[in-house]
C-alpha cells in the first residue's frame, strides 16, 4: 500500500511569517497518521522551515544544480540544501522546463546530482495544452519519464517520487478530470512495469494540477494518484490542511 504524500510548492512566494503561520497550524492539527507531508519553499527559507516546522514535515529545495560547488554564482548544490535541512527536491517542473529551458539531459543530471547527495527527487512530466490537443500527453509524459529512468540502475529509481503535472492545469484554474488524471498515472505505472513490477507497484506519483479542497478527495480517490504537488493552494493554510485530511 502507497502511503499518501501531499507536498507544497510555494514557488516565489512566502516569508518567515508564513513559515510561522504553518509552524503553528501544523504543530496543532490532527491529521491523518498515514500521511506524509512536504513543503518545498524558496532557498533562503529551507533551514529556517527546518528549525521551526515539525520534524515530520519533510522540507525540498524547489531545483537544484547539477554541479557539486564551484564557480556558478545565484546556484545551490545538492549539499547545500541537505546542509540545511531538506530531503527532497524537485526536479524538471514545468516552470523551470519552459521558463529556463531544462531539457531531458538537464533533468537528468539534477536528478543524478541529487540522489548522488542522497535526496529523494521529485520528477516532474506533463505536456503542455498544444501537446495535449495533439493526443500527445502520453507520448510526452512516458518520454520525460524514460528519459531519466533508462539512466538510472534499479536501486536509483526506486528512491524517486514522481509527479504528473499537466502544464496546462497549472495556475490556470483548470484541472484534469479526476478520469484525466488517473489515465496518465495509470500509463506511468504500466511504464514502470517495464522496469520492475516492484518498482511500478510501490512507487509514488503525485498529481499536480490545480489540486484544490474542492477536488481533492476525487483525485485522490483515484486508484493511481498517491498524493498532490499543490502549488497555490498550498499557501493558504487551511487549504493545505484540507487537502491533507482529504488524502488520509
Amino acid at each position: 500500500m502507497r502511503a499518501p504524500l501531499i507536498a507544497g510548492n510555494w514557488k516565489m512566494n512566502g516569508s518567515l511569517s508564513l513559515i510561522d503561520t504553518f509552524a503553528e497550524a501544523l504543530s496543532g492539527a490532527e491529521l491523518p497518521q498515514a500521511v506524509t507531508l512536504a513543503l518545498a519553499v524558496p532557498f533562503p527559507y529551507v533551514g529556517v522551515a527546518r528549525e521551526r516546522l515539525p520534524q515530520s514535515v519533510r522540507l525540498a529545495g524547489q531545483t537544484l544544480s547539477d554541479q557539486p560547488s564551484g564557480a556558478f554564482t545565484g546556484e545551490v548544490s545538492g549539499a547545500m540544501l541537505a546542509d540545511v535541512g531538506a530531503d527532497m527536491v524537485l526536479v524538471g517542473h514545468s516552470e523551470r522546463r519552459t521558463l529556463f529551458g531544462e531539457d531531458d539531459a538537464a533533468v537528468l543530471a539534477r536528478v543524478q546530482a541529487a540522489l548522488g547527495q542522497g535526496l529523494t527527487p521529485v520528477l516532474c512530466l506533463g505536456e503542455t495544452l498544444e501537446e495535449r490537443d495533439a493526443e500527445r500527453t502520453e507520448a510526452v509524459v512516458l518520454g520525460q519519464l524514460e528519459a531519466v529512468m533508462e539512466a538510472l540502475d534499479s536501486d536509483e529509481r526506486a528512491r524517486l517520487v514522481l509527479a504528473y503535472e499537466p502544464v496546462w492545469a497549472i495556475g490556470t484554474g483548470r484541472t484534469a478530470t479526476p478520469e484525466q488524471a488517473q489515465q496518465v498515472h495509470a500509463a506511468i505505472r504500466a511504464r514502470l512495469e517495464r522496469y520492475d513490477g516492484a518498482l511500478a507497484a510501490s512507487m509514488q506519483v503525485l498529481y499536480g494540477g490545480s489540486m484544490k479542497p474542492d477536488n481533492a478527495a476525487e483525485l485522490l480517490a483515484q486508484p493511481d494518484i498517491d498524493g498532490g504537488l499543490i502549488g497555490g493552494a498550498s499557501l493558504k493554510v487551511d487549504d493545505f490542511l484540507a487537502i491533507c485530511q482529504s488524502a488520509g
